[in-house]
């Protein structure tokens, strides 16, 4: 009896050290499974942060491709009225080329028509004088007179 006793209680602690075992391993189980469910947790939390940040990249991108459209339809813009305000200055001083030379003109047919003493004697009335307008430019243009004869 004694004998079956210690062999009893011997069967009864590697029972218990072998179910102590076990209860580690599982605890182990359990902890590691709750370690994982968290770690996907934060791994899906990860994946929406990224999803996010790449939504947001690509409105950014597609803001910036918009100003860059912006901005070179702006420099068409501003190529073509500089190209305008050039062929107005240019049309501009030819026009003012062209009144100097018709100033030459009409002050040479006066300075004729006053050496040749005039066809009339009968004084000139205002409205026989025809001023020309002027135009705005860095100096002023004389006034064009025009003189019937």
């Amino acid at each position: 009896l004694p004998q079956e006793r210690r062999s009893l209680v011997a069967q009864l602690e590697d029972g218990e050290a072998e179910l102590a075992r076990l209860r580690a391993v599982e605890g182990d189980k359990l902890a590691q499974q709750d370690r994982a469910a968290q770690l996907e947790k934060e791994v899906a939390m990860l994946r929406e942060k990224i999803h996010h940040l790449d939504d947001m990249l690509k409105s950014q991108q597609r803001k910036v491709r918009q100003m860059i459209e912006q901005l070179q339809n702006s420099k068409t813009v501003i190529q073509a009225k500089d190209s305008s305000i050039q062929e107005l200055k240019e049309r501009v001083s030819y026009l003012e080329a062209e009144n100097l030379e018709m100033h030459d003109r009409i002050e040479h047919l006066i300075e004729q028509q006053v050496s040749r003493g005039g066809h009339s004697s009968r004084t000139r009335s205002k409205s026989e004088y025809v001023s020309s307008q002027r135009l705005t430019g860095p100096k002023p243009l004389p006034l064009i007179r025009v003189v019937e004869t």
